[in-house]
């Protein structure tokens, strides 16, 4: 990352709430074809999140811990904030002196911009303003949220607005939170009703959704120069596993979650 950093601009795309079992299964059945189409090998890697919910998650994966590879460690890690006596920093790790990586970005040149998606991104209260305020500039407006059936294509936009507004020599590090297989994601799925609820059939459909539009992503970023790319969920979620709903909870539903990183080759 050493070499990365300074050079690539940078992507963080979190698919908020994404579980890794219906991530797979999708992936597997040839229902993901832009998003496979640059997963190493085509495949998820099954990892374990650092979060049982989105604002602890982004939390720790701000400091530098993004989720760890689900077998034993240690395993060293892409970014981390310089301190004596940790395991999981190794010669490839991009070391920072700030308290996060954001400021760490930022001090190494990197214009920071988030586009905010469920609610601890919506800065309508102080709780709201904690995660968007790591960022030089950050954008969240109701169409991202959670209620919208057109989130991600919203947020896509303003990426594509943001990289069109960057000067060419301006290295960028971009983070998207995409809200829309948080619940409600019901209406992603044809013929699903909101009395019916959600369920990981409505949660998969919310994820074809969000393939379906990655590729302008992918494209805007690596527009100016190549791109390395992290592409993972912040943690699960429970439709009736063992009697759970929800997150925010110790279920393997909720701890277990997709995760890849990869470069987006420049299209000019």
């Amino acid at each position: 990352m050493n070499e990365v950093v300074g050079r690539d601009d940078l992507l963080l795309l979190t698919l908020d709430t994404l579980r890794h079992d219906v991530a797979v299964e999708l992936a597997a059945a040839g229902r993901l074809p832009h998003l496979t189409a640059r997963l190493p090998g085509g495949v998820w890697e099954k990892r374990h999140a650092p979060g049982s919910f989105t604002y602890a998650s982004h939390q720790a994966m701000f400091a530098g811990f993004l989720p760890t590879p689900a077998g034993p460690g240690p395993h060293p890690r892409l970014f981390a904030a310089r301190f004596a006596g940790s395991e999981t920093t190794a010669d490839g790790t991009y070391v920072f002196d700030t308290p996060d990586l954001v400021s760490g970005l930022a001090a190494h040149g990197y214009r920071t911009v988030c586009i905010g998606g469920v609610g601890f991104f919506n800065k309508q209260g102080a709780l709201g303003d904690v995660l968007p305020g790591f960022f030089q500039e950050s954008h969240w407006e109701p169409e991202f949220s959670v209620a919208s059936p057109t989130s991600f294509e919203a947020q896509v936009a303003r990426a594509e607005k943001t990289v069109s507004e960057l000067p060419p020599e301006q290295r960028l590090f971009l983070f998207l939170n995409a809200s829309a297989l948080h619940q409600p994601n019901w209406f992603h799925l044809p013929g699903a009703t909101r009395e019916a609820g959600d369920n990981r059939l409505t949660h998969a459909a919310a994820l074809e959704y969000i393939d379906r539009h990655v590729g302008r992503l992918f494209a805007a970023m690596s527009s100016r120069r190549r791109c390395f790319a992290i592409v993972c969920s912040d943690h699960g979620t429970a439709y009736g596993d063992d009697g759970y709903t929800g997150h925010r909870l110790g279920h393997e539903s909720v701890w277990t979650v997709p995760y890849g990183h990869f470069f987006l080759e420049p299209s000019v």
